[in-house]
């Protein structure tokens, strides 16, 4: 069933590298408001699809709207001010690593607006403690934990008040308490602020846990999609696999190659 009034829309989408089918008609909508998990195995495309609803990358054939526009035709002025809806959190952070926490949440208000310096000031530390870390504006990203560097990552996210955040994997690498925190951090500030989130992860307890509804990815397409209740009583043999951690189901743990036996130089008996 089509979203009504979706915030993004993926129609069709194919997108290859050299050697490597990603998307072989992918589609899929972001409604409004709403936390939308994208998940699936790694080397799926997931982080690809997150590129290509940010402009960075264009579908070889299909389209990807946002509030109705195509961003992969738009020129530079207009990907640039649809640009401007969008915050990102990219993984383990992606914070300057020569900039203090404060530099970091104020980076592109500098760089995008003409702002008075007092003004970004006080929007900074405004963002900084939406997300508990008022106290550490002066830190150093070398002095935080990987749970606050997600959480200073997720300040300079909302720091131009977007319509829509992507995450990308916020959960690599984290102990379950900040697991736990950022998970809930999301969940809040979406509905506090009125934003649309987009998590991309393969940690379905974490995710499972904060989303409204999901779409799993594998083989290039999307294989599955419903509502958290629904999906977590699936019994979709790619869903259950992926959701229980399971070993053996469609989702193959050794990647396509040649004959073991032949690389190893073993004849047959």
């Amino acid at each position: 069933m089509a979203t009504p009034d979706p915030i993004v829309q993926v129609e069709d989408v194919h997108f290859s590298y050299p050697g490597v089918e990603l998307f072989r008609g992918v589609s899929l909508d972001i409604p409004r408001e709403k936390v939308v998990g994208i998940m699936g195995a790694s080397g799926c495309g997931k982080t690809t699809l997150l590129r290509m609803i940010g402009g960075q990358l264009h579908p070889q054939a299909g389209s990807i709207l946002i509030d109705g526009e195509p961003i992969h035709r738009l020129g530079r002025n207009d990907l640039y001010r649809v640009r401007r809806k969008l915050g990102m959190q990219f993984q383990q952070g992606g914070l300057f690593t020569d900039l203090s926490v404060f530099e970091n949440v104020a980076f592109q208000m500098r760089e995008k607006t003409d702002l008075p310096e007092s003004m970004i000031r006080d929007i900074v530390l405004m963002k900084l403690n939406a997300v508990g870390l008022r106290g550490a504006s002066a830190l150093m990203p070398s002095e935080l934990s990987g749970g606050m560097s997600r959480r200073v990552g997720l300040a300079r996210a909302i720091a131009m008040d977007p319509q829509l955040i992507m995450y990308d994997e916020p959960y690599s690498g984290l102990d379950p308490i900040s697991c736990n925190v950022v998970g809930n951090l999301i969940r809040k500030l979406n509905d506090s602020l009125g934003l649309t989130s987009i998590v991309v992860s393969y940690d379905a307890k974490e995710a499972l846990e904060i989303i409204d509804y999901v779409y799993f990815i594998a083989d290039g397409k999307v294989v599955a999609r419903g509502p958290t209740e629904e999906i977590r009583r699936s019994d979709d043999p790619f869903v259950y696999q992926f959701i229980r951690g399971e070993p053996d189901g469609p989702v193959a743990f050794h990647m396509k190659g040649n004959s073991y036996a032949a690389e190893l130089g073993v004849g047959e008996p």
